[in-house]
C-alpha cells in the first residue's frame, strides 16, 4: 500500500471517514510517529533557537497531524467498534501512549521550553503563548521529566499499562451490556412501557429473526423499564443485570474488579514517583480547584444543604409508594417506577406525553434559533463524508459570513457505539503557514432512533426533555469549540481549559430548555402539530426540582467517592472501593442499594474516561454556569423597567455577546476564573445553582 493512499494520512480536509479502513491504522500510526521523532531530534539540536516560530510552530504541526489521525481512529472505536477495529485500535495504542510518555520526559525538549522562558523573546510573546508555555513547563514536571533515570522508566510502563486498563474498562462495560438480552414472548409482561420501546424492542427481536421484543441494556431500552413497566419480577432483573455489569456476577473476562485495584495502584505509585501524596493531588494541578481538602469541603457543605430536601424526597416517595402502589418494602429497582408514578401524579403530566412534542427537526432549529439571537452565529446543513448514514452534518457561519467552524451530529444509539453522550474535536482551531484552520467538532448522543410510521410516512426521532438537555449540554461543549478566536493550538477551544471548568458552557446552554421563549418555538406535536401546551410547560416547571434533592445527594455521593478513591483511600489496605462508597453512602445516600450492586465496576467517568479525582467538576461548574446564566435572568428582570419594554427576553444579544467574548472566545488563553469575573464581573457565587434547585426561595 503506498503511503499516500492511506486516507489517515489525508490531511487537506475533513477526515476521510468512508474510505478509513482498520488495516490502515499501523501503518499511519508507524509514519506519523516516525516523522515526529525526527522532528523532535531536529528541533532539540543547537541549531534551533528557543524561539516560538523556529522552536514551538514546527512541533505544533506535527503534534496537530498525529491528533487528527489518532482522533479519526479513537473516534470510530467509540462509535463504530467492530472487532476488527477494536483489534487494530488496541495493537496502536500502546505506540501512542509511549510516544507522548517520551516526549513527556524529553529533557532536551524541557531544557528548550525553559530556555524559551528564561529569553528575552518570552516577554515579547503573547500572553496565549506565554501560558501555554509556562503550561508545557508543568505538563513536562508531571510527565516525570525531572524523574532520575530508572524510576523514568518505571513511570513509562505505569502510563502504558494504564492507557491498557482504562480502555479495556470501558470495552468490559461495552461488551457486557451488549452482552445482555432478554426476549420477552408475551405482550402483557411490557405492561405500563412506552410504545416506542415496544416497538424498538420488537425491531430488534425481528432483525434476529425472533418473535417477541428483544430488551436490552442500552439507555434507550433500560431507562423506560425501569420508570415504566408494570412488572415488578421484569423491573428487578432488569437492574439486576444494568447494576452488575462488568463485574463477578456475569462472564469473569469481563469483570472490572481487578482493574479497578489495578488502576488505584498504579495511579497512586505514579503520583508517589512524582513527590505527591495521591493521584487526586497530581490531577487538581491543573485544575481551578487547589486540593483534595477544598473539594472534600465544597462538596460537604453542598451535601449539608442538599440532604434535608434529599431526605424529605425519599420520605414523600416512600410514603406515595406503599399509599398508591400498594408496594410496602420500596426497592432500589421500584425507585425510577414510583417516582415517575409519583411525578404523574402531582403534576398530572408524564415524560412520553412531553416526548411527543419533540421532533428531531423541531428540536434542531429550535436549539439553533437560540445561538443565532444570543451569539449572532447562523447554522446550515452541510456535507462531510461520515461513519453512519444517520449523521448529520452542519457548518457555523458568523454574522460577516465567514466559516467558524462544522460539526458532525451523530445521535441515535447503536450496537457498536459506547453509551452516553460526548463532544469530541476533529479539528482545532489554529494559525498555520498556510492560513486559518477552522475547528471541526463530533457531537454524539444515544437517543431512540426513528421507529415506526404515523400517516403513511416514518415518524421523526421524538426525544425526551432529558435528552433535549443532554443534546443542549453537548452543544454547549461544541459552542465552547467553535466559538474560539485563539490562533495556538495549546489553548484553541477547550484546551487548556481547567477541567472543572470545561462543563460550564456545557451546563450553562442547558438552562434555556426551561425557558418558555424558547420552549414554545421549538416543540411541535408529532402528530397535530400544535407546539407545547402553555399549562403542560407550567408543569414542567412546577415539576422541575422535583426530587432535586435526591438527585444532588446521588451526584454529591459518586463526587465523593471518587475523590475519596483517590485521595486517602490505601489500595492495599483491608477495605474495598465497595466498602468505601458504603461509608460515604451512610452519609449522603437516602437509598441504600441492595449489596450486590456493582456501581463502580460500571463507572466509566473515572476508570475509563478522563474524570480520575474530577468527578466533582459537574457539581462545581454547575455553580459557575448557574452563576452565568443568572446574568441573562438578571438582564431580562431589568428590562421591563428600562425604556424598552419589549426587551424582557432572557435571549439577550448584549450578555450573549459578553459571554462570548470573556467565556468561549478565549478558551484556555487564560484563567477560567479570570474568564469568569471578566464576564460576571465578581467571583462566582453558589446562590444562583442553589435558587435553580429550589434549595433557596428565589
Amino acid at each position: 500500500m503506498h503511503m499516500t493512499d492511506n486516507p489517515l494520512l489525508d490531511f487537506r480536509g475533513l477526515p476521510r471517514f468512508g474510505a478509513i479502513r482498520p488495516e490502515h491504522i499501523a501503518p499511519a500510526v508507524d509514519t506519523l510517529l516516525a516523522e515526529n521523532r525526527a522532528l523532535i531530534a531536529r528541533q532539540t539540536t543547537a541549531s534551533v533557537p528557543a524561539t516560538w516560530e523556529a522552536f514551538v510552530a514546527p512541533l505544533d504541526d506535527a503534534s496537530d497531524r498525529l491528533s487528527r489521525a489518532w482522533g479519526a481512529v479513537g473516534h470510530l472505536h467509540g462509535v463504530l467498534d467492530s472487532p476488527e477495529l477494536r483489534e487494530a485500535y488496541n495493537a496502536n495504542q500502546p505506540k501512542i501512549v509511549q510516544y507522548y510518555t517520551e516526549i513527556g520526559q524529553n529533557l532536551s525538549l524541557f531544557d528548550k521550553y525553559k530556555a524559551l522562558a528564561a529569553s528575552p523573546e518570552f516577554s515579547r510573546l503573547s500572553a496565549t503563548q506565554q501560558r501555554i508555555i509556562d503550561n508545557e513547563i508543568r505538563d513536562f514536571r508531571l510527565s516525570g521529566a525531572e524523574l532520575p533515570e530508572q524510576q523514568k522508566q518505571r513511570f513509562a510502563a505505569i502510563m502504558e499499562a494504564l492507557a491498557k486498563l482504562t480502555t479495556k474498562f470501558s470495552e468490559n462495560v461495552l461488551d457486557a451490556t451488549n452482552a445482555f438480552s432478554m426476549l420477552i414472548e408475551d405482550e402483557s409482561n411490557l405492561s405500563g412501557v412506552p410504545e416506542d420501546v415496544r416497538l424498538a424492542a420488537r425491531e430488534a427481536a425481528q432483525a434476529k429473526g425472533r418473535s417477541g421484543w428483544e430488551l436490552t441494556l442500552r439507555a434507550p431500552c433500560v431507562i423506560p423499564l425501569l420508570q415504566y413497566a408494570d412488572n415488578r419480577d421484569l423491573r428487578q432483573k432488569i437492574y439486576y443485570a444494568h447494576q452488575t455489569r462488568a463485574s463477578e456476577f456475569g462472564d469473569p473476562s469481563r469483570d472490572n474488579t481487578p482493574l479497578i485495584a489495578e488502576i488505584l495502584k498504579l495511579r497512586r505509585e505514579a503520583a508517589r514517583l512524582l513527590g505527591y501524596p495521591s493521584h487526586a493531588v497530581v490531577s487538581l494541578i491543573p485544575k481551578m480547584a487547589k486540593s483534595p481538602e477544598e473539594v472534600l469541603g465544597f462538596l460537604e457543605d453542598l451535601a449539608d444543604k442538599a440532604m434535608p430536601f434529599a431526605r424529605r424526597d425519599y420520605a414523600e416517595l416512600k410514603q406515595f409508594a406503599t399509599a398508591e402502589l400498594g408496594i410496602q418494602d420500596l426497592q432500589a429497582w421500584d425507585i425510577a417506577y414510583a417516582s415517575e408514578k409519583l411525578r404523574a401524579k402531582r403534576y398530572d403530566f408524564s415524560d412520553q406525553e412531553v416526548k411527543q412534542y419533540f421532533p428531531e427537526d423541531k428540536v434542531l432549529e429550535g436549539m439553533f434559533r437560540v445561538v443565532d439571537r444570543i451569539f449572532d452565529i447562523r447554522i446550515v446543513p452541510d456535507a462531510a463524508e461520515s461513519w453512519d448514514p444517520s449523521v448529520r452534518f452542519f457548518r457555523l457561519i458568523s454574522s460577516d459570513g465567514s466559516t467558524l467552524g462544522q460539526f458532525y451530529l451523530d445521535m441515535y444509539a447503536r450496537e457498536t457505539k459506547r453509551g452516553g453522550a460526548w463532544m469530541d474535536e476533529a479539528l482545532c482551531r489554529r494559525r498555520t503557514g498556510t492560513g486559518l484552520q477552522t475547528p471541526v467538532a463530533y457531537l454524539i448522543c444515544n437517543f431512540s432512533s426513528p421507529v415506526g410510521e404515523s400517516n403513511g410516512k416514518k415518524r421523526p426521532a421524538l426525544f425526551t426533555h432529558d435528552e433535549v438537555i443532554t443534546l443542549f449540554h453537548e452543544f454547549g461543549h461544541g459552542l465552547h469549540h467553535l466559538l474560539s478566536r485563539i490562533d495556538y493550538a495549546g489553548a484553541s477551544g477547550i484546551r487548556g481549559v481547567e477541567w472543572d471548568a470545561v462543563e460550564l458552557p456545557s451546563q450553562f446552554m442547558e438552562n434555556f430548555c426551561w425557558e418558555w421563549e424558547v420552549l414554545a418555538r421549538m416543540t411541535s406535536h408529532v402528530d397535530t402539530g400544535s407546539p407545547l401546551p402553555r399549562a403542560l410547560f407550567d408543569k414542567m416547571i412546577a415539576a422541575r426540582n422535583f426530587q432535586s434533592g435526591m438527585q444532588m445527594a446521588r451526584q454529591l455521593e459518586f463526587s465523593l467517592f471518587d475523590m475519596h478513591l483517590y485521595h486517602d483511600f490505601d489500595p492495599d489496605g483491608p477495605k474495598t472501593p465497595l466498602q468505601l462508597l458504603d461509608e460515604i453512602r451512610q452519609r449522603t445516600a437516602v437509598v441504600t442499594p441492595p449489596s450486590w450492586t456493582r456501581f463502580p465496576n460500571n463507572f466509566s467517568h473515572i476508570f475509563g474516561g478522563g474524570y480520575s479525582a474530577g468527578y466533582y467538576s459537574y457539581k462545581w461548574a454547575e455553580v459557575l454556569s448557574a452563576d452565568a446564566y443568572s446574568a441573562f435572568e438578571e438582564a431580562r428582570d431589568a428590562a421591563p423597567r428600562a425604556a424598552n419594554a419589549a426587551n424582557g427576553d432572557v435571549l439577550n444579544p448584549e450578555v450573549g455577546a459578553r459571554f462570548r467574548d470573556e467565556i468561549l472566545a478565549v478558551g484556555g488563553s487564560r484563567a477560567s476564573i479570570d474568564s469568569f469575573r471578566a464576564f460576571r464581573g465578581r467571583a462566582p457565587s453558589p446562590e444562583a445553582l442553589l435558587r435553580h434547585n429550589g434549595m433557596i426561595a428565589a
